[in-house]
Order: C-alpha cells, then structure tokens, then sequence
C-alpha cells in the first residue's frame, strides 16, 4: 500500500480504494468498521473503532477514501488502525486507475481503434450496424468490465477483451482466406456489447452483481435482440442479420455453457 509515514510515532497517511466495510459490533458492545483497504500494490485490513454514524462519513464500497492512522501487527499481519477517515474529492487530484485494475488502454483509445477497424470494412451494411450499435452503447462501453469475476474482470475489461479477441480474427482471417473477415469481426465486436446491461457497476467502475435483466435474459439474448432492433430500423438484410443474432447467441458453443443454439457456420 502506498501510505506515507507523516510522524516518529509510526502514523500514515495516504488514498486506498474500500474494497470491503462491514459494520460490526466489539465484545464491549461499541460498533466499530471491519475494512479491507486497497490499491495497485496490494491491500490491507483496516479497522475503524467506535464508530458513529453521527460523526463519521458514511463509507461506500469501491469508492475512493483518504485516512490517516497507524499500522500495527495482528496476529503476524498488518493491520491499520484508522485514527481520521474522509471520501476523496476532486480537489486530492487522485486517479482512479491508480486503484483499480484497468485495461492498459484507456477506453477512448480503444473504441478509436474498433472505429477504424469497422470502418475499413468493406460491407458497407455490417459497417453500418456496428457504428449504430457503438454509438448507442458507447458511453457504458468506455468503462465497462467484461466480467463479475472471471475473464477481464477490470475497469474498461470489456473492450480491452473485444479489442484482444479482433487480433485473434484478424490472424485467422489472413490464414484462412475463405473466413468472412467482416461478418467475423462483427460477431466480435458485438458479442458481448449487452454484458452493459447486465451488471451493476461500482463508482469505481467494477461489476458488483448481476442485474436482473442479467440474470432473466442475459447478454447472448439481450444483444441479439439489439442487433435486430437496430438492424430493422437500418433496413439491413434480413438473411444478413440473421447470421449476426446467430453469432450472438451461439458464442458461449455449448448449451451447458449459456449458448442458446450450437454454432451453425463458420464464422460462428
């Protein structure tokens, strides 16, 4: 952790992400905070003794706090005694990306570069449907993770694991000439594009849980309804939108894994 020592008594100072605050109550019976406290470097537990909703700023998961306290040992591992607690604000000039994991890519730098690629395509339908669902998804897709705990499970993870899957197809277009390279890299890029609407996310830009629209519909069926919503106002061909839901609803392969139909073609 990245604390400073500001004193000859042992005193700290410094930003931490909460990642976990429960409030609990002491064997004398006063009610103290259990946290774990985080940043890039690592983690730390943290108590926040007598604690008094009165007095205290109310503590939110994920979110950004300055304190100030001592660092002791506890059953042979550090544990911080928090002596002042406050939210970070603006003014502390913190960045969230120094604790949170995030993509290495900003997420304006790699929707600049799914945009090129859509753009290069020479479908000119598909290039139409994938700008028109960007553009609708975009602002969530900044910042989204890929994931509650498994795969890019990171701030801005979404399009970092579309970006890293794009280089895949791309390889694989070039071995195989036969590959549709545009309707694969469409699949791509839209596969995953209603994971948005289906978790809840922290102001640190991390999934909590699952939505319940994420747990009743999920992203396979919920993307493909956006895919054909979006491809009928645009007038796409009907047997072409058809193959991009097919994609969407297919990618998980197997029906044990989430997959609503198994892989018919190709580039599916």
């Amino acid at each position: 952790m990245r604390f400073k020592v500001i004193d000859k008594s042992g005193t700290v100072d410094g930003f931490a992400l909460v990642k976990s605050c429960e409030k609990k109550t002491s064997k004398n019976g006063s009610t103290y905070l259990d946290l774990v406290l985080a940043d890039l470097d690592g983690e730390i537990v943290a108590k926040l003794w007598d604690y008094n909703e009165d007095l205290h700023p109310e503590i939110r998961l994920h979110s950004i706090i300055k304190i100030r306290g001592v660092i002791l040992q506890y059953n042979g591992q550090p544990q911080l005694r928090i002596d002042r607690i406050r939210a970070a604000t603006s003014a502390d000039g913190v960045k969230l990306e120094d604790f949170v994991p995030s993509a290495e890519y900003t997420g304006e730098i790699m929707m600049a570069e799914i945009r090129r690629i859509v753009n290069a395509f020479s479908d000119e339908q598909l290039k139409k449907l994938v700008n028109a669902l960007l553009d609708e998804y975009e602002d969530r897709l900044l910042v989204w993770p890929a994931a509650v705990k498994l795969h890019h499970a990171i701030r801005g993870g979404l399009l970092y694991h579309i970006l890293t899957i794009i280089r895949l197809a791309q390889a694989v277009s070039k071995i195989y000439p036969s590959v549709d390279e545009d309707l694969l890299l469409t699949g791509v890029i839209l596969h995953d594009i209603a994971k948005t609407e289906e978790f809840n996310l922290s102001e640190a830009g991390l999934a909590e849980n699952y939505t319940a629209d994420g747990m009743l519909v999920g992203h396979l069926v919920r993307g493909a309804m956006a895919v054909e919503r979006v491809g009928r106002e645009l007038k796409i061909d009907p047997e072409l939108l058809m193959c991009v839901e097919h994609m969407i609803i297919s990618h998980h392969g197997e029906p044990e894994f989430g997959a609503a139909v198994r892989p018919a073609f190709l580039e599916a």
